[in-house]
């Protein structure tokens, strides 16, 4: 299981910057105070059905995303989507301000390995940020590329005096996406123990490739993964 990798997908942050000094009033606090201490707000530039005052994506289901009132506002993150050869869900920037903590928690079926992920690209950040996934800190510089896995335990302290703005992507995983996060130069892999029937019977599923088959076999890869964090 990956816990996060560094990916080759750089992005114009300078013109993201410039792009967010014009928002004041539309950052929206998250709903889920138990989540965090401190300010923590977002503003979703593509949520489900569209709606702009939603910033918490809704994961693992049918939902249909479309772009919010505030994507027009954002041309550098509109380049950067069309770049991305794969699905796009959920788009948002989240703020967390200088001294706010994100407490450790997971995201349910968030992951590389059960076909969503959650891709970070840092906008403003500092050196007192520290990152946690499964007890490893990842350190993030503006202008680069992350997936991390959100279904491990994960917690952020923003200890530095200046805000931490990150543009999070959600997306669904596909080819294109699999080769960038496995070619990725630096990444973290957790061990697993391995339950040889189970991936045996997977493999069986898979061959078959029949909506039923496919859909047991998910189900499986989930449980399997959820074993294993």
């Amino acid at each position: 299981m990956i816990r996060y990798a560094k990916l080759s997908l750089p992005f114009d942050a300078g013109l993201t910057q410039s792009e967010l000094l014009t928002i004041k009033k539309e950052w929206l606090p998250h709903f889920n105070t138990a989540y965090y201490e401190g300010g923590w707000s977002g503003i979703a530039l593509r949520s489900a059905e569209g709606k702009h005052e939603n910033i918490i994506p809704e994961l693992m289901g049918e939902t249909e995303y479309r772009d919010t009132i505030y994507m027009y506002r954002f041309p550098s993150v509109i380049k950067l989507l069309s770049v991305l050869a794969c699905p796009v869900m959920s788009v948002r920037f989240l703020n967390l301000q200088a001294g706010a903590t994100i407490k450790e928690h997971t995201d349910e079926g968030l992951l590389f390995e059960q076909h969503e992920v959650r891709l970070h690209f840092p906008v403003f950040t500092n050196t007192d940020v520290e990152f946690y996934v499964d007890g490893e800190r990842a350190i993030m510089d503006v202008g680069d590329c992350w997936y991390m896995n959100a279904h491990l335990p994960h917690s952020v302290a923003n200890k530095g005096a200046t805000e931490r703005i990150h543009l999070v992507i959600d997306c669904k995983v596909n080819d294109w996406l699999t080769e960038l996060i496995e070619s990725s130069a630096v990444i973290s892999i957790k061990e697993q123990k391995q339950n040889p029937e189970l991936i045996m019977v997977i493999k069986e599923l898979r061959l078959q490739n029949t909506t039923t088959s496919n859909a047991l076999a998910d189900d499986m890869e989930r449980q399997l993964n959820k074993d294993h964090v």
